[in-house]
């Protein structure tokens, strides 16, 4: 006979789609009864106009009648205040950016910069934690570039938002990936037009407020240049792990060099560089050179770390920027998708071990 509490348990288990846990453990299961074969469930959303409602509503029918009810009844509530104040604290528990991602945490985190814009930073960014999620990893995608955001477009959310419980914010998925971005919270046809002290606290607030989940890497898509963003996450983050980006041209071969060193400067760590948009063999033999040669290896040989990855400048990897399908994902026998591959493999063995943390729901 079903009972109560073996509905309960089933239902208890179902995933929060944005929060990634289990809503009893979030305390949005409330009253569970069953009469007969009929179960009647309340569930607290975290906001009115949740996203996800509808997702939730079906998860706990299906999970209710998984259990052993021929109907069920969901009735779907609000959280209160005091029930959302609970959620954040049982969330965030407020830590500060330096105890989620200092030192001691179990996140490690990638930040990915370059010297001069255009050498495809963002679209290495994106495919690269693609990729590390590809591998079993849990993974978020911090937007950093505030003046030059691209990663909703290049994600494929250009549209999506953040949803906002109290304080927290809880960071939009895609391809499952934790993703959050600027580009999120303005206009995408209007500039931003912030001075230093604006950009450390949007930093800040992206480190310290987005629930990216239990991570185990978060990739952070620096800006080009030495300026405001590096210094404010270097501040922030000290220990971060950072991958040069540079393309084989001489030109962005010396300023990326320099980013390396004053990331070095703030404490950090390179683990060496990319060389992207470099030259391919097509399927005739013909080998198709954009932008000279070399420059990732002169980057590296200056820094005196690996040249961790060589990305070829295909026509497969521009489609993707334009479709917002990662060409990881869109052309996967491709030799982009290789060498994106083989850069996650790379990343994952450098430094210290990605350890995968163990969620305080699985047994």
């Amino acid at each position: 006979m079903t009972t109560p509490e073996s509905v309960r348990a089933a239902v208890g288990a179902v995933r929060d789609p944005e929060l990634r846990r289990p809503i009893d453990e979030l305390g949005m299961l409330g009253d569970v009864t069953v009469d007969g074969n009929h179960a009647r469930i309340e569930v607290f959303l975290t906001i009115e106009a949740c996203p996800k409602r509808g997702d939730i509503e079906g998860a706990v029918s299906a999970a209710a009648l998984g259990a052993g009810v021929s109907s069920v009844d969901v009735t779907l509530s609000v959280m209160s205040d005091g029930q959302r104040t609970v959620l954040t604290e049982t969330i965030h528990g407020g830590r500060s950016p330096e105890d989620r991602f200092g030192e001691d945490s179990l996140t490690r985190v990638i930040a990915v910069t370059s010297g001069k814009g255009g050498v495809g930073k963002s679209t290495v960014s994106a495919n690269l934690a693609i990729a590390l999620s590809q591998r079993g990893l849990r993974v978020g995608l911090l937007d950093a570039d505030v003046f030059g955001f691209s990663i909703p477009g290049l994600m494929g959310i250009p549209d999506a938002k953040p949803t906002k419980v109290g304080e927290m914010i809880l960071a939009p998925i895609a391809h499952d990936v934790s993703v959050i971005s600027i580009g999120m919270f303005v206009d995408p046809h209007t500039p931003v037009s912030w001075r230093g002290p604006m950009l450390h606290r949007t930093v800040k607030q992206f480190l310290a407020d987005v629930h990216f989940g239990d991570i185990d890497v978060l990739v952070c898509d620096l800006p080009p240049g030495t300026g405001d963003v590096a210094i404010s996450l270097g501040q922030m983050v000290p220990h971060a792990d950072v991958l040069v980006v540079t393309t084989p041209q001489s030109s962005a071969s010396d300023v990326a060099e320099r980013s390396g060193l004053v990331a070095r400067q703030l404490g950090q760590r390179v683990i060496g560089v990319v060389e992207n948009m470099s030259d391919w063999t097509d399927a005739d033999g013909v080998t198709h050179v954009a932008f000279g040669a070399g420059g990732g290896e002169d980057v590296a040989a200056r820094l005196d770390v690996p040249l961790l990855g060589t990305i070829p400048f295909t026509p497969a990897t521009v489609v993707a920027g334009d479709t917002g399908v990662p060409v990881v994902l869109g052309d996967l026998d491709g030799p982009a998708a290789h060498a994106i591959g083989a850069l996650a493999d790379a990343v994952m063995s450098s430094g210290r071990p990605v350890r995968k943390i163990p969620l305080r729901f699985e047994h």
